[in-house]
């Protein structure tokens, strides 16, 4: 079990030092430190590209003017009580059929 502890450690160090040689920090690799650029003002820091709003705002109804009246003539007609009143009872007599 020692034994496998002590591999495990050897391999962990063996890949760390493989990654950073493969992303180019070839001086971490060798001297054991972080590296410092000296050149600071050279480079500029990217700025933060601003996050989206979580949801999209309503979209805004806007109010339609007054048109024409509409060309169907069943809806243009006013209803009257009569026509409500042989509606009504034909209804009732549908529900005493069906009771």
């Amino acid at each position: 079990m020692l034994e496998i502890g002590i591999f495990c450690v050897i391999v962990l160090a063996a890949a760390y030092w493989a990654t950073m040689f493969v992303m180019g920090r070839r001086d971490d690799v060798i001297h054991g430190k972080f590296v410092h650029v000296d050149d600071e003002g050279d480079f500029t820091q990217a700025a933060m590209p601003v996050p989206p709003p979580p949801f999209p705002k309503r979209p805004v109804k806007v109010a339609q003017a007054p048109g024409p009246p509409p060309a169907n003539d069943l809806a243009a007609k006013p209803v009257n009580s009569e026509a409500l009143q042989s509606l009504l009872a034909a209804i009732q007599q549908d529900l005493k059929s069906v009771a």
